[in-house]
């Protein structure tokens, strides 16, 4: 196990009140103490790293000069909460972070009063501060109290707009509430549009310098009114730091920007804005995201996440891939078809890589538009793009195109608009838990009249559905895969068009069949193999389409065998539901067809490795196997024996 570091000070800290006591340069000891720690435990474990090593100072000087629990201190997306979590009382469990019955990688409400508000989104910080700051205000009353509500949101979550929307509530209302906006100049890919590029010139140059030596001398901090003397600072301010900004517009105060790191900066502008702010306040914190862990600093992504690593050299310890990532795939695929054809093009929010696109950008970057952390445009924008001849891939998450679903409904498929959506992380994705599981694709998809759904069984066939999509002209398309590799399956040189509405048969038996919608094949092949141990060998199909549904297929499965089975990783609502709509339409189940389906259940899954997630959800082969013997009556008969 790797060393531990010598924490004195923190040691001592079990919650923020502790923290009272301290002086401001036991406040700077216990900054670094605390990042150590961050580093040790994040080594440990994995998760992430980047954003918590970022905002250590910043933790400290919050919980320092505000009183939480009964302040508010919501962070926006909560990537960064490691510190925060350390803090308030949770240090003996951070080595648990992102594994099965420990800490969540995120904030939290059932975890801790000092979670005030679950994130894992962007950009709902802002929201929730002002409903707490108005609740406040109309005597609502909770067992940790309703004081100040700060908001702690990044650069990268600030671009999307729900944040304007919060903020143009908020100058509206006049509430006191607060908002820190930590500009690292990084969310996960670099930030991008209009507004970084105004951040960036809100502290260029020498100016920033003049504020810094004004926030030492604690001049008066608020735009109204300057201290009596201090003429130069007021200038300063006026024209730069207070007066004119796009944040006053919206109708709050703003002061800033001020280095993030430096305590003779934080403490003195959180103190005095504590003490005297009245309305909404917005102060403006320039970080570095890994700040103080040299492997981190030097890291592209600023240590965004990492696996388990070593800390005096910040290599990761990650497992050699046998085989591909779907998302590797998917990259790969798209690439190669741009290559032949300039109408393909490709939008993601905030998530070039993780979507695969980097790929794409490296060799067509007027082709691949990162949008930032806005799916609701980057929906539209596709849409359009596709009205005007582009054969776009809107590449998301499962979980961030929820984000944007009127936007499906509304600019997509009502307008029949040929958007080919690639979802990633289908289905449940391990460390990052229910926030970030792809479990509602399918059904929310499915629904929407015209909508092509597939999903992949595995890498190969997620090769063959990307081209089919490319070519697919007649309304939107949508296919679905998971986080992580492949199985291993041998790679088609180049991917074949399907045929839309045609699943495959990959296995002829008798008395039941299995009908597999997805990635769940593979468990399935693995049920069946130990089926057929005990003389029971099951009819396999991979459906590939949710819809539309291949209706000679499962009315051929549904007439030859006493039984069918569905699976799928989704929600109910799903690939089932639709089957066993089809088979109620066709007066199937009046003849005594035996149908299951097998969806995920209706609980929020927590984190843990996906195999054990799928456990827990019961879609692991043994739990396959035994929906088989169930539905044939066999386990019955053995429990009686």
């Amino acid at each position: 196990m790797t060393k531990r570091p010598t924490t004195p000070l923190l040691d001592t800290i079990h919650a923020p009140a502790d923290m009272k006591r301290l002086s401001d340069t036991q406040l700077r000891q216990l900054a670094d103490e605390l990042r150590a720690e961050t580093i040790s435990a994040v080594s440990e474990t994995g998760g992430h790293l980047g954003a918590g090593l970022g905002v250590v100072e910043l933790t400290v000087a919050l919980h320092a000069v505000f009183d939480t629990p009964r302040d508010k201190l919501i962070w926006d997306v909560s990537h960064q909460s490691y510190p925060h979590k350390i803090l308030t009382g949770r240090r003996d469990r951070i080595r648990t972070i992102r594994q099965k019955g420990g800490l969540s990688g995120f904030t939290k409400r059932s975890e801790s009063p000092y979670d005030p508000f679950g994130a894992a989104h962007s950009s709902t910080s802002i929201s929730a501060a002002l409903g707490y700051a108005v609740a406040r205000d109309l005597g609502g009353s909770i067992d940790s109290g309703l004081g100040d509500a700060i908001a702690v949101i990044g650069d990268g979550a600030m671009s999307a707009g729900m944040a304007f929307e919060a903020m143009n509530n908020a100058g509206h209302l006049k509430k006191r509430m607060i908002v820190i906006l930590n500009d690292n100049e990084m969310s996960i890919a670099p930030p991008v549009g209009a507004l970084s590029s105004y951040l960036s010139r809100l502290y260029a140059g020498e100016p920033f310098q003049e504020f810094k030596a004004a926030a030492k001398g604690a001049v008066s901090l608020l735009p109204e009114p300057f201290r009596e003397g201090a003429k130069r600072a007021k200038d300063m301010l006026k024209g730069m730091a207070v007066g004119g900004t796009l944040f006053e517009a919206l109708g709050f105060s703003y002061v800033g920007p001020i280095d993030g790191h430096d305590f003779d900066q934080l403490l003195p502008v959180l103190r005095t804005v504590k003490a005297r702010s009245t309305g909404p306040m917005l102060i403006h914190v320039l970080t570095k995201k890994g700040k103080g862990y040299a492997p981190a600093e030097s890291a592209r992504d600023g240590g965004h996440a990492t696996a388990k690593f070593d800390v005096l050299t910040g290599k990761q310890k990650k497992s050699p891939s046998n085989a591909p990532s779907y998302t590797e795939v998917f990259g790969r695929t798209l690439t190669a078809l741009a290559a032949c054809d300039p109408r393909i093009c490709a939008v993601t929010a905030a998530m070039p890589g993780g979507t695969g696109l980097d790929l794409m950008a490296e060799r067509y970057p007027s082709r691949v538009f990162d949008v930032g952390i806005a799916e609701q445009h980057g929906v539209t924008f596709a849409a359009a793009l596709a009205a005007g001849g582009m054969r776009p891939f809107c590449a998301m998450y499962s979980t961030f195109l929820q984000r944007g679903y009127d936007q499906v409904v509304h600019d997509v498929a009502i307008q029949r608009l040929p958007v080919r959506f690639a979802i990633d992380r289908a289905g449940l994705v391990g460390a990052d838990g229910a926030t970030h599981a792809g479990s509602f694709d399918v059904a929310y998809m499915a629904n929407l009249p015209g909508m092509v759904v597939m999903a992949a069984a595995d890498e190969a066939e997620l090769t063959h559905m990307v081209a089919t999509a490319a070519a697919h002209d007649d309304g939107p398309i949508a296919f679905r895969y998971p986080r992580g590799e492949g199985s291993g399956v041998t790679m088609p040189e180049r991917g074949e068009v399907l045929e839309i509405g045609k699943g495959r048969m990959i296995h002829t038996g008798s008395r039941v069949a299995i009908l597999s919608f997805g990635t769940r094949l593979g468990a399935v092949m693995d049920a069946c193999e130990a089926l057929g141990a005990r003389g029971i060998t099951p009819t396999v199909a991979d459906a590939r389409f949710a819809k539309p549904l291949d209706r000679d297929l499962i009315l051929g499965l549904a007439r030859d065998h006493e039984a069918l089975i569905t699976i799928e990783e989704g929600a109910v609502g799903g690939f089932g539901s639709h089957v066993a709509q089809l088979l109620s339409d066709e007066g199937v189940f009046d003849a005594g067809l035996r149908f299951r389906s097998m969806v995920l259940p209706d609980t929020f899954i927590d984190q843990s490795s996906p195999e054990d997630m799928y456990a827990t959800a019961r879609l692991n082969a043994p739990d396959i196997e035994s929906k088989v013997l169930e539905v044939l009556g066999v386990e019955v008969m053995g429990k009686r024996a």
